[in-house]
């Protein structure tokens, strides 16, 4: 490469025939096996404003308002309606020979498990049972048209339930619907209510619908914020340990249906902790009967999932529907042999039939609730999604996060019309889904319609269902989840950091509580960008003879030195938090006390310690830079000139040289305080000849370097 002046030169070796270079090819070919190709490349030496000329740069202009009228022109009625409604997308790629059986079979068992899963749920947020059954069916339709996952069992969730529970504990009476009151399980949504401050009543029920709306309405603000960009906070390492400790308050919201006792409400913080406490505490009441049926269930499942399912996978695509099985057993079995009446052994107790009148939201407890519905919809959209992102990493599939808050938020208003509450993916019924063999939302489709026959006729035939079985099949659905405790030591190993946030989002989460853990995780998350951007990659660089690269000293060795100048790698950002750390990094990095050498200066007979005249900072990595650092960026640069020692920057992207153009940092005119340069080597080949021409002596590299 020569330093001289000009237009560029675009030849290879002075040679520009086309025949030469399919010879040189040709050659290559032959000799690649023999020897080392070589590369040869001949051109101008060239300051990024040379090169901006030569080129013919120009700076984009960019208009909010144009990009979204040229995405809207550019984008078809086809794939419009495919980016709003995803049901069109894979609808058309589903294969009904090889995917409709399995969805029949998940579609199936997912519907008997929403029917005693979704009233045992709707307990926990102190509303009707029946309640739980209205949300596995009027919510879930909307979904399945607007939603983007293909796995996740939408409708109730445990941890959503007991959020709403204790908001409507603190805004209706709830003295005759909590645990497993008996006035709830009436065939009409008979609620308690009490008077508010205006004189009206007010039942769980109202509380209720009107959390589902507000949530909805949350949810769609943020989808016309675009804050589904929210979710790429969710770290691999944050989803996992969320997911985690969430699973532990499922595990620990069924164990009374295991042993067979009852608890009573835990409400606030440590609830997890409290429930166990409690369960100790009362652990001599265990009904054993209940116990046997538990152990029985639990160990039949786990053996047909562990032992017998790969072995019926070999020889047929239908796997065995182990928990549908188990349910229709329990309830003929519980029937038959009267369970409850010679063990006292409960059961899921009445199954009313018939839908819900619409009813308009109760609108007066709109603004009270506005701040305990927050937490709700969070928690509800990072369950959602985490569970959304787990099984589309598995199956190959993407997840529009914003098209899951339109989903989301759609399906809540629409469902608070029918008396029920925020719905959200459940863990172990998504897993139940995918494990029983479900493919697309076409097994929600077919649990909805299983779901309306059993509300109009047939619902009362699992009345006689033990809790006990239920509570079995949902604790081994959970296996996959909680061994996910398995990945902290591998994000450990990773990085302390990763390992940190795993740990500290897990605790919270199943000590103390979902909403806050789920605060926790984000702040360490966000916390861990922060401290990793104020430590970025630096090193000093140094040439590879006879080439134009350049290496980390520290890491290569055979590099040499070029003398008088220093070339400062830096790969990160460059903002208003992390310009004083760049300074400190330079400084130590070069060995150099920039403010005492400067003090230094200043007095007589000070005599220069070190060789350094060209300073190349090395900006190929600069992802971004801001005004702040700039004005930093400017005054090291003068602090350096006292010094009379230049600096030179190198290899900056488009968008930041653009903000250091308008910031009047590098540019042509005479204001400006530095040099520009495409490449590291154009800059110390510019430095050499600079320091030729000032000493009368030949540069070292020449045209020497390719």
């Amino acid at each position: 490469m020569h330093g001289n002046e000009g237009s560029p030169d675009r030849s290879v070796d002075g040679v520009t025939n086309h025949g030469f270079f399919q010879d040189l090819v040709d050659e290559g070919i032959k000799s690649a096996k023999t020897a080392p190709a070589a590369l040869a490349v001949t051109r101008p030496l060239y300051q990024q404003e040379d090169l901006n000329h030569d080129m013919q740069y120009n700076e984009p202009k960019r208009s909010i308002v144009a990009e979204v009228l040229n995405s809207v022109k550019g984008c078809s009625a086809k794939q419009w309606a495919k980016s709003v409604f995803p049901i069109v997308g894979w609808m058309s790629e589903y294969s009904w020979k090889k995917d409709i059986v399995s969805d029949l079979i998940s579609g199936c068992t997912v519907a008997v498990m929403q029917i005693p899963q979704g009233m045992g749920y709707a307990l926990l947020a102190n509303v009707p049972p029946i309640v739980g059954i209205y949300m596995a069916f009027f919510p879930v339709l909307v979904y399945f048209v607007l939603g983007t996952s293909r796995h996740n069992s939408m409708g109730t969730f445990a941890v959503v339930c007991i959020m709403v529970g204790k908001v409507v504990l603190k805004y209706a009476n709830q003295d005759d619907v909590v645990e497993s009151g008996s006035k709830a399980m009436n065939d009409t949504l008979l609620v308690v209510a009490k008077e508010n401050s205006d004189g009206a009543t007010v039942g769980p029920i109202e509380v209720a619908s009107a959390i589902c709306f507000i949530v909805g309405i949350m949810q769609l603000i943020m989808y016309v914020g675009r804050l589904g960009v929210i979710s790429f906070l969710l770290s691999d390492a944050l989803v996992s340990g969320f997911t985690t400790g969430a699973a532990i308050h499922v595990l620990t919201s069924q164990i009374k249906d295991l042993l067979g006792i009852s608890l009573p409400a835990q409400s606030g913080n440590f609830e997890v902790i409290n429930t166990y406490i409690a369960i100790f505490t009362d652990i001599t009441k265990a009904n054993w009967a209940t116990i046997v049926i538990s152990a029985v269930t639990i160990v039949v499942v786990v053996v047909n999932n562990e032992y017998l399912k790969p072995i019926v996978a070999k020889r047929s695509s239908i796997p065995v529907p182990i928990e549908l099985i188990a349910v229709i057993s329990g309830t003929l079995i519980s029937k038959y042999a009267s369970l409850q009446a010679q063990y006292n052994i409960k059961p899921i107790g009445n199954i009313p039939t018939g839908f819900p009148e619409p009813t308009l939201p109760n609108t007066d407890l709109m603004t009270s609730l506005l701040l305990d519905s927050f937490p709700i919809a969070m928690v509800a959209y990072a369950v959602s999604v985490s569970m959304a992102l787990i099984f589309a990493q598995k199956q190959n599939y993407e997840i529009d996060f914003n098209q899951e808050l339109l989903a989301m938020g759609t399906s809540n208003v629409f469902a608070s019309f029918f008396s029920c509450l925020p719905f959200a993916a459940s863990l172990s019924r998504s897993m139940i889904q995918y494990t029983a063999g479900g493919r697309t939302q076409i097994a929600a489709v077919i649990s909805c319609g299983i779901l309306a026959i059993v509300l109009l006729w047939i619902g009362p035939f699992f009345e006689p269902l033990p809790r006990c079985v239920l509570a079995g099949i949902i604790v081994v659905s959970l296996k996959g989840l909680l061994m996910q405790v398995k990945q902290f030591r591998p994000f450990w190993n990773l990085s302390n950091v990763d390992g940190i946030v795993w740990m500290a989002t897990f605790l919270t989460v199943a000590l103390v509580a979902i909403d806050i853990g789920l605060l926790v995780g984000i702040v360490l998350s966000i916390c861990t960008i922060f401290f990793r951007g104020l430590k970025p990659y630096t090193c000093i660089l140094e040439n590879v003879p006879n080439t134009d690269l350049y290496l980390d000293v520290n890491r290569y060795k055979g590099t040499i030195d070029i003398p008088g100048i220093k070339i400062f790698h830096f790969c990160g950002s460059l903002n208003f938090a992390s310009r004083t750390s760049f300074k400190t990094r330079l400084c130590e990095t070069l060995g150099l006390n920039l403010t005492q050498e400067i003090k230094n200066s200043k007095s007589k007979g000070y005599k220069r310690k070190f060789s350094l005249r060209y300073l190349v900072l090395d900006f190929t990595a600069l992802s971004s830079i801001d005004p702040s650092a700039i004005a930093a960026l400017k005054a090291l640069i003068a602090e350096f000139n006292k010094l009379s020692v230049k600096v030179l920057v190198a290899g900056l992207s488009c968008p930041v040289y653009e903000k250091m153009v308008h910031c009047k940092l590098v540019g042509h005119d005479d204001q400006d305080h530095c040099k520009a340069f495409p490449t590291i080597h154009d800059a110390v080949l510019w430095a050499q000849d600079a320091s030729a021409n000032d000493s009368g002596q030949v540069s070292i590299m020449g045209s020497e370097s390719a």
